[in-house]
């Protein structure tokens, strides 16, 4: 998507770390026409495949799948980080490493939420080494729902997850695959 690479290019900041910031128009302070188009890309690329349900993991990538839901005309869930007194007992969990925070997360999903008959689309802000994607798939088997496409907004092509998840046959759709990520220097793989 030629518009988001754009985006990128003029207001991501890249971090020591292999951390590629793009708050000021996807993860933070959030851009609704963008985002839109955004989730229209995906409906594009995904339409045929009958989804009924869109999946994402608090919280950046929320927006993104609202956006791809509206288009879509289906329901959001998503995979909830920390327990609450108004969570469910009953709930699919497992684990998540976040690459940013340094940190291992719980994940869960009420059972009332996803189950066998739901077509699953899974979407998120970005793709690193995988271990979102990873927990969030873990929880659709464990629901007996179908993985229909994982879609990605920002791709970081240089770590290991898009190359897991293509060879473990799942449909990846990412809107950019960032190749090379230096200070003053961000390098796009082209799509096919």
């Amino acid at each position: 998507m030629d518009k988001l690479e754009k985006m990128i290019l003029e207001y991501g900041e890249v971090r020591e770390g292999n951390i590629l910031k793009v708050d000021s128009f996807l993860n933070h302070r959030l851009d609704p026409d963008f985002l839109y188009q955004i989730g229209e890309e995906f409906y594009r690329l995904f339409k045929d495949k009958e989804i009924t349900k869109i999946l994402t993991i608090e919280v950046s990538g929320i927006a993104i799948a609202i956006m791809t839901a509206l288009i879509f005309k289906v329901p959001v869930v998503f995979a909830k980080k920390t327990e609450s007194l108004n969570l469910d007992k009953d709930v699919y969990t497992g684990k998540v490493f976040s690459y940013t925070k340094n940190k291992e997360y719980n994940i869960m999903i009420s059972k009332k939420y996803l189950n066998n008959n739901d077509r699953v689309l899974i979407i998120d802000d970005f793709l690193a080494e995988g271990n979102a994607m990873r927990g969030l798939i873990d929880l659709t088997k464990q629901s007996g729902a179908q993985i229909m496409g994982i879609g990605i907004a920002i791709e970081k092509g240089f770590q290991q997850g898009g190359k897991f998840l293509r060879n473990e046959g799942y449909n990846l759709k990412s809107l950019a695959i960032v190749d090379e990520l230096k200070a003053g220097c961000i390098k796009f793989r082209a799509l096919e």
